[in-house]
């Protein structure tokens, strides 16, 4: 029986750089808590024999979600080329489930590829089976693929009777279980059965759940959080869009295989495309962190948060908080998430679901910050890329500290998946097609040392030989990009792609491969250069210095960290590292650079600086007619205690031309007088002034020009 929760939940509006009315909802809640439906556990599923799969083919409907604006908008952070890719090892490169492989048709478009790696073997799910694979050999375990239903056999209810595919495949790492869920809505009660393997062996048993939900529970997407299971979905009842949902699976009572609840907050229809954060590496978030659901916002210039805390002994301390922070601005691609993305040989365009952030929202916690990437498709251009987002301080203030729309050519680039390895390289898997090939998939990447927003040429994975006809332009729905949490390094990608032009007909492809320099601990700062390591300033003369922080692996880090500048004596260095001399010389003195605990230095000596002087003229041009005359002004300048007196003489004028210097010698000014002759060539003179005092010697320029 569901049980109704008094509201608890908040809404955070602080610093809303937008309309509030647009981005704002009045109330979340009340907290809705009910008990599974049914739970149980299973055979172990090597053991159950497949379930039928259903006969004929099933297009699955495209329900868009509702935007506020879809006007075009200007893309500050589009990138249009993209350099050498910094290179990765490829490991992997294997069929997945799909038409005529390990003797699979498929019957439902479309696939939804899915699938996570584990710590031995890597799972993947497409719409309507999956199949367990070697993650090192890429060997499909015995009996596989199964239905996906096969999952639920002996269940019973809808589980057990629907296959109806949006599945989702998780490895929760620190448990080292598998999280597979997909929904049954083709009868009611509308159901989310969710699976927690009892080993890390994805062929084992499974804690079985079911979980019912009030109306249609599209898109459903899961991520790992030390304290639940969290799970969005955009709610619809018929045709109409209702809102977003976040709900929380009770993670602790579900790995014992024991009974558990779900709490839920239904929001506003002005709300949907949620992604509750998954959690990557071996450092889980802070103790008491909660979960971070996010939707780009009706602007198409914000993102909306939630954050999501979940009290399952006490229901009613359960939170919901919302927050909005400013993105660059975008165009959601095709209209706004519908149908524009051609092909090579057929007028068939295909979705871009540009209406929602794609699977995952992948957050890791390295320490000294907090980092969740996100990736959804724009418009850029003529084309369709890929606009990514490396988002920072979640639990504080959320900022983007990294964006940028990946579009190096007129290709269209959609259906992405993002997540990063323990040392904050990225890689970006998704799917490539224009008007001339086929829809083909790729990937991209970025060291943690390259510069901000920019990421490296792309890498094929599975170049596409056919196009989708026959009026079927569903595509995707999503992919999905894993990490090895066992290494924390090796990355895993499926996505779809046709061997020959047709419908119903897609294959699909898994891959792995990893960044080199993905080995050891995080990039943590080690060490400070200081440039130059020695310098030698004379009396009231600067100097700049400069920083640069270093890893252990003696890579600069990004970004550079803010430094603080000391010196021990003879001057003074601003925040920038410009350094000041004394009057008086001295030293050697220990220019400092700091960050934290690490110190770089460098070492600087005073020195005297010789008396001088400088020259200048003013005006620095003028006309004369001939047998007239021109003066100027010559200033001498001492620097360095000069006193001398200095003697000044003329080149380059006009020939038989009287030129005199009052006085000289000079110390301050004298005046420069040139009387031409009538007989003067009519041209422009270029004059050098000459100054001389002993060894001393400089010049300055000015010109004369003779008219008739």
């Amino acid at each position: 029986m569901k049980k109704m929760i008094p509201l608890i939940s908040v809404i955070a509006l602080a610093g809303l750089p937008y309309a509030a009315s647009a981005q704002t909802q009045a109330a979340i809640g009340p907290v809705e808590v009910s008990a599974a439906v049914h739970h149980d556990i299973s055979p172990p599923l090597r053991d159950i024999p497949s379930s039928p799969r259903a006969a004929g083919l099933r297009q699955k409907p495209l329900r868009l979600i509702p935007h506020g604006t879809t006007a075009p908008r200007t893309d500050p952070v589009i990138q249009s080329n993209a350099p050498a890719f910094v290179g990765t090892t490829a490991l992997l490169n294997i069929a997945g489930v799909g038409n005529g492989d390990y003797g699979f048709a498929p019957s439902a478009a479309p696939p939804d590829t899915n699938g996570a790696v584990g710590a031995t073997q890597y799972v993947q799910w497409v719409n309507e089976s999956y199949a367990v694979f070697d993650k090192t050999t890429g060997a499909i375990a015995a009996g596989f693929p199964k239905a996906g239903n096969t999952l639920w056999s002996g269940f019973g209810g809808g589980c057990q009777t629907n296959n109806d595919g949006d599945p989702v495949v998780s490895y929760d790492k620190a448990a080292n279980r598998w999280v597979l869920t997909q929904f049954s809505v083709s009868t009611t009660p509308y159901l989310q059965c969710v699976a927690v393997s009892t080993t890390s062996d994805a062929t084992g048993a499974y804690a079985r759940y079911s979980f019912s939900q009030p109306n249609f529970p599209d898109y459903p997407k899961s991520g790992v959080w030390p304290d639940a299971y969290y799970i969005s979905f955009n709610m619809f009842s018929g045709n109409t869009f209702v809102g977003g949902r976040a709900c929380a699976f009770d993670r602790t009572a579900m790995l014992a295989g024991g009974a558990a609840t779900q709490q839920c907050f239904q929001l506003a229809n002005i709300f949907g495309g949620l992604l509750p954060s998954d959690l990557d590496g071996a450092t889980a978030p802070p103790a008491g962190s909660p979960n971070f659901f996010l939707a780009f916002g009706n602007d198409s210039a914000s993102m909306d948060m939630w954050k999501f805390h979940v009290d399952f002994v006490t229901p009613a301390n359960s939170t919901l908080v919302h927050s909005n922070f400013a993105v660059p601005a975008f165009t959601a691609a095709c209209g706004g998430g519908g149908t524009c993305i051609p092909q090579s040989g057929t007028s068939q365009q295909l979705d871009s679901l540009a209406d929602r952030l794609m699977h995952r929202l992948a957050y890791r916690n390295f320490g000294d910050h907090e980092s969740i990437v996100a990736n959804h498709s724009v418009t850029a251009g003529a084309s369709v890329g890929v606009r990514w987002y490396e988002i920072r301080s979640p639990n504080a203030t959320p900022a983007v500290f990294q964006s940028g729309t990946y579009a190096p050519d007129s290709t269209y680039r959609w259906m992405g998946s993002i997540t990063m390895d323990k040392v904050g390289n990225i890689a970006l898997g998704y799917s490539a097609s224009s008007s001339s090939i086929s829809p083909a998939i790729r990937y991209t990447g970025r060291l943690s040392t390259d510069s901000l927003g920019t990421l490296q040429a792309e890498t094929s994975i599975k170049a596409g030989t056919g196009s989708q006809n026959g009026g079927l332009s569903r595509w995707g729905d999503y992919s999905a990009m894993t990490i090895d949490p066992t290494d924390d390094c090796t990355f895993f990608y499926t996505n779809e792609y046709l061997k020959t032009t047709g419908s119903f007909n897609w294959s699909t492809q898994i891959a792995s491969f990893k960044f080199p320099s993905c080995s050891g601990a995080p990039p943590v700062l080690t060490t400070i250069t200081v440039s130059p390591a020695s310098a030698s300033v004379t009396t009231n003369a600067t100097r700049q210095f400069t920083a640069t922080g270093l890893d252990q692996f003696g890579n600069p880090v990004s970004p550079q960290p803010t430094f603080t500048w000391s010196v021990s004596g003879g001057g003074t260095i601003s925040s920038s590292g410009l350094f000041t001399a004394d009057a008086t010389a001295g030293g050697p003195f220990t220019v400092s650079a700091v960050s934290g605990a690490v110190t770089g230095s460098a070492s600087v000596t005073v020195t005297s600086s010789a008396a001088d002087f400088s020259l200048s003229i003013s005006p620095t041009s003028q006309s004369v007619r001939r047998g007239n005359t021109a003066t100027y002004t010559v200033t001498i300048t001492p620097s360095n205690g000069f006193s001398g007196s200095v003697t000044l003489s003329l080149t380059g004028q006009p020939s038989g031309s009287t030129v005199t210097f009052t006085p000289n010698p000079a110390t301050t000014t004298s005046t420069l007088t040139i009387k031409t002759l009538s007989s003067a060539s009519r041209r422009t003179y270029t004059l050098t002034v000459h100054g001389v005092s002993g060894a001393l010697s400089h010049t300055t320029t000015a010109t004369l020009t003779v008219t008739r």
